[in-house]
């Protein structure tokens, strides 16, 4: 017997984006802190201004990464996540009737 098709909610969890959006800040304090020379010969104040960019840096993109994920999802209707879609994501359902692509045929479009 097949599994049912996990739900959006399943899909996007609260914890795995919360996840996502650590990752990415702490790629970007890394770059940040490699970028800057942090594993090189500084004094201890330049150690201490490399750090705290480093967190500041880290702490926007947690949360650009957090809002982009946010604006993202607001985008897709959930009720459309388990239907099955025969044209193109960006069309709408009337565009794509009229579309000449769209032929019963199964034969390639002509031009």
């Amino acid at each position: 017997m097949s599994e049912p098709r996990p739900t959006r909610r399943d899909l996007l969890k609260p914890v795995q984006l919360l996840g996502f959006a650590f990752a990415a800040a702490l790629f970007s304090g890394l770059v940040t802190l490699v970028s800057m020379g942090f594993f090189q010969d500084l004094t201890g104040d330049e150690r201490v201004h490399v750090v705290v960019v480093s967190l500041v840096v880290a702490g926007v993109a947690f949360i650009a990464t957090l809002v982009i994920i946010a604006l993202c999802m607001l985008a897709v209707d959930p009720a459309q996540m388990g239907g099955e879609i025969d044209h193109g994501v960006l069309m709408d359902d009337t565009d794509a009737e009229a579309s000449p692509d769209a032929t019963d045929d199964g034969a390639a479009p002509r031009r």
